[in-house]
């Protein structure tokens, strides 16, 4: 009987050069981490700022169009009623 033996190939890995890839993503999560949250604070302050700079607050603003959406609504609504009644 003839037994080939196969050899057991076995991946052999640098793990130096893995822990270096490792440690450089996390350092890069970081920096993008760090990156992103003064990017965020950035934008927050403009936003900040846009606000207490307007003339009539964003409240204020809402209650006005939705005060005049209701008006428009109740015009609309009269003018049907009115050009309804004409007709019939």
């Amino acid at each position: 009987m003839n037994h080939h033996r196969q050899s057991q190939r076995t991946i052999e890995i640098n793990t130096r050069l893995v822990t270096t890839g490792v440690v450089i993503t996390a350092a890069g999560a970081v920096v993008a981490w760090v990156g992103m949250a003064i990017a965020a604070a950035a934008v927050a302050a403009a936003g900040r700022r846009l606000i207490r700079e307007m003339d009539v607050p964003p409240s204020q603003q809402a209650a006005m169009k939705w005060r005049q959406a209701k008006e428009a609504s109740r015009a609309g609504m009269h003018a049907w009623h009115s050009t309804s009644e004409l007709h019939s």
